[in-house]
C-alpha cells in the first residue's frame, strides 16, 4: 500500500480518536491491507499523538487470552503503544464519555522494567531479570472501529485498541509472584463479575512480554527501562457502562479500582 494511503488511514483513526467517533473497518474497505501495512498505520497514528505533545511511557500486548480471541474472532496477539495521557492511578474517577467510545475493561498484570529488552531471542527468564516490579492493572480498551468489527489488521492499525489504563499504587517484586497460578477476581459494585488466572495469558504473563520484545525486534523497536508493559488480559473483556465502579485483585500482586463518573460533574 502506498504511503499516501497509509497516512490517510492514520489521519482517519486520529480524527476518530479526537472526535470519539467510529470508522468503518479498514479490512472491509481495503482488500490488500496487510499486517505490515497495519503496523505502519499504527506508527503514523502514534506520530500524530506525539506531535500534539503526548509521550510514550510503555507498550501493551493485546489478544493474549483465548477467551478474548474467541470473543473478537482474532486469533493472534498484537501490540500497541501507551502514552502519558492514557494512565490513571487506582481509585480514579474517570469521565466516561470524555475518554471513551465503546470501551471494554480487562484485568491484567503490568510490568515496570529496569533494563531494556531487545529481541530476537528474549526468554521469560530475561523478562524476569529485566523487571523492576509488577502491579495490578485495569486496561480499558476502546476500539475506533465500528461495533468492534475487527480483524487483526483493524486492531493493529488502531494501536491495538488502546484506550486508557488504571495502575495500582502497589509494586511487587516479580520473583515473589506465581505468574502461572495467580488468581484474579473483578467486582463491579461489590458483585463478582469475572475471574481468571495468570496462565490465561499465553500460559504466563512472562511469555507475553517475551513475545512482545521479540516481535518488536522485527520492527527495530525494543522495550525500554522505565517503561510500563501491559501483559494481557487474564479473563474475558467486560463491556463498560457509565456507572461502573470496578475493583480488581490479583493474588500476590495487588489491587486496583476505578469509578466512572458523569462528565458534567467533573
Amino acid at each position: 500500500m502506498q504511503q499516501q494511503q497509509l497516512q490517510a488511514l492514520a489521519d482517519e483513526l486520529y480524527s476518530a480518536l479526537t472526535s470519539r467517533q467510529t470508522i468503518t473497518p479498514i479490512s472491509e474497505r481495503e482488500g490488500e491491507f496487510t499486517l505490515d501495512d497495519a503496523y505502519k498505520v499504527s506508527q503514523l497514528f502514534l506520530q500524530q499523538r506525539l506531535q500534539r505533545g503526548e509521550k510514550v511511557i510503555g507498550k501493551k500486548i493485546g489478544l493474549t487470552s483465548k477467551v478474548v480471541q474467541d470473543m473478537l474472532g482474532v486469533h493472534q496477539p498484537d501490540f500497541g503503544f501507551l502514552t502519558d495521557t492514557m494512565i490513571y492511578q487506582s481509585g480514579a474517577k474517570i469521565p466516561f464519555s470524555k475518554e471513551l467510545i465503546q470501551a471494554k475493561s480487562e484485568g491484567e498484570i503490568a510490568f515496570i522494567l529496569k533494563h531494556d529488552l531487545q529481541g530476537p531471542g528474549v526468554t521469560p527468564d530475561d523478562v524476569l531479570n529485566a523487571t523492576e516490579s509488577v502491579a495490578a492493572c485495569f486496561e480499558i480498551v476502546d476500539s475506533r472501529v465500528a461495533d468492534w468489527r475487527i480483524t487483526i489488521t483493524d486492531t493493529v492499525a488502531d494501536n491495538a485498541s488502546c484506550g486508557i489504563f488504571v495502575l495500582s499504587d502497589e509494586r511487587v517484586d516479580p520473583r515473589k509472584v506465581d505468574f502461572e497460578q495467580c488468581q484474579m477476581q473483578i467486582h463491579n459494585h461489590d458483585q463478582l463479575i469475572a475471574e481468571g488466572q495468570g496462565s490465561a495469558a499465553l500460559g504466563s504473563p512472562l511469555n507475553c512480554v517475551a513475545w512482545l520484545a521479540n516481535v518488536l525486534g522485527d520492527y527495530g523497536e525494543s522495550l525500554k527501562a522505565g517503561e510500563i508493559i501491559l501483559s494481557g488480559s487474564l479473563a474475558a473483556m467486560i463491556p463498560c457502562k457509565a456507572d461502573d465502579n470496578m475493583r480488581m485483585h490479583i493474588d500476590g500482586v495487588g489491587s486496583a479500582s476505578y469509578q466512572f463518573v458523569d462528565d458534567a460533574n467533573e
